[in-house]
């Protein structure tokens, strides 16, 4: 996270000079305090009168354990965006972790990487980490515009496919369990105007219609072709810097920089699948290629991290999760061809699951729907900025997890 939310007190410029203030991008104070109404007196939370971020025992915010934490992740999430909006042109497997066999092995969305800066800034019992609290907290509205900004992106790129009828079978505030919301549902409670009309999927489609844009997506003086071929450049430079290029010169930058590594020959990821209502609090399931550190502490930032998916247990039935390997794998020198990486994988894979509070779940607790599959694809980089690679299609390997407990086994299904 930046400075600008991590310090309690910031100077600023005024009319009169600098001036010594409460940063509001810090924390928020609730005023008035909440009522057993608001925050019940179980609920953890209830005893901060502001919000906080990994809050230590005394229930002081620790910015450096979330920083700490987030650059653990920078690589793989920074891999994964760019997987996710150069892969996926269908809305429904784009915008949430919802299991369904159409998804065809691409398990990442948006939804996944939403939920994991929401674990990582929060970490235990911080409110971010508490996803019906977590708007109090500032940097809530600064993570949300990036996910509006990637969603933009996104529909740049793919504008004809948007929402799809699905059954929220938790249900919301105003809305009974069970129900189907599509595009015609009432955004509650957004109001469009001042006789109590709401905001709907059509109404918000476009960021114009709402009078602001995106650096990325600047939408007036250009046509749709132009626009999308924008949005792909735009994509191309801020999250693949190296991967429309040959292979000499990517190799040549090795030492000088380290990019995510996207667009070898090869790239791989594991696959995660569980059923939420196996899971009565959020998990981590941190994905190791190397030796892991005996001690769950240092889980969430070893060395042998490749990366984690936050399992959240505010959703309902099947979901899944995909993390990026290619980067670690680049990392050790490993060739990347499937005959050479799916063997090394076989004896250097593990996986760990922890809760938010670091406490580590054994294998007799782990639920019983869990699968981990790694998947691999062949990648032909494009020659020019505004087009993405070449994507063939996703192969499962499941000699590389053959050993693991949960691990895909040939002739298993996800």
């Amino acid at each position: 996270m930046p400075d600008a939310v991590n310090q309690p007190i910031i100077s600023i410029n005024t009319a009169t000079g600098p001036q010594t203030v409460v940063n509001p991008l810090y924390n928020y104070t609730f005023h008035p305090q909440p009522s057993a109404a608001d925050f019940p007196p179980s609920d953890a939370l209830a005893k901060y009168t502001s919000t906080v971020r990994c809050p230590d025992a005394a229930g002081q915010s620790q910015p450096s354990v979330a920083n700490g934490k987030l650059e653990a992740q920078a690589v793989q999430l920074r891999s994964m965006t760019y997987q996710l909006i150069s892969q996926t042109s269908n809305y429904a497997p784009f915008s949430n972790t919802a299991y369904s066999d159409a998804r065809g092995g691409r398990y990442n969305s948006i939804e996944n990487m939403h939920n994991a800066i929401h674990a990582l800034v929060g970490g235990h019992g911080g409110h971010m980490s508490n996803i019906p609290y977590s708007a109090f907290d500032p940097v809530f509205w600064l993570h949300h515009t990036n996910v509006d900004r990637l969603f933009a992106i996104w529909q740049a790129i793919y504008p004809s496919s948007y929402v799809t009828s699905q059954i929220n079978s938790i249900g919301t505030y105003t809305d009974a369990p069970g129900g189907t919301e599509g595009i015609n549902s009432s955004l509650t409670p957004f109001h469009s105007d001042a006789f109590n009309d709401l905001y709907t999927p059509p109404t918000v489609r476009s960021t114009r219609s709402l009078g602001y844009t995106y650096p990325e997506v600047v939408d007036w003086g250009v046509n749709a072709t132009q626009l999308a071929a924008n949005a792909r450049t735009a994509l191309n430079q801020l999250y693949n810097p190296t991967g429309n290029v040959t292979r000499r010169s990517l190799k040549a930058s090795k030492r000088a920089y380290h990019p995510p590594w996207i667009n070898g020959d090869y790239q791989y990821f594991a696959n995660v699948k569980l059923d939420s209502s196996e899971i009565t609090h959020p998990l981590w399931i941190h994905v190791f290629i190397g030796a892991i550190p005996p001690s769950p502490d240092s889980w969430a930032t070893a060395g042998s991290l490749a990366g984690s998916y936050a399992a959240m247990s505010h959703t309902d039935g099947m979901m899944v999760g995909q993390i990026a390997l290619t980067h670690r794998l680049t990392d050790l020198s490993v060739n990347l061809k499937p005959n050479s990486t799916v063997p090394y994988l076989s004896t250097q894979l593990g996986y760990r699951i922890q809760r938010l509070d670091d406490s580590p779940v054994g294998n007799n607790e782990i639920p019983s729907s869990f699968k981990l599959a790694i998947v691999g694809q062949r990648v032909v980089s494009s020659m020019t900025n505004d087009r993405f690679p070449y994507y063939g299609p996703l192969v499962e390997y499941p000699e590389a997890t053959k050993g693991l407990f949960g691990g895909l086994k040939k002739g298993e299904k996800m």
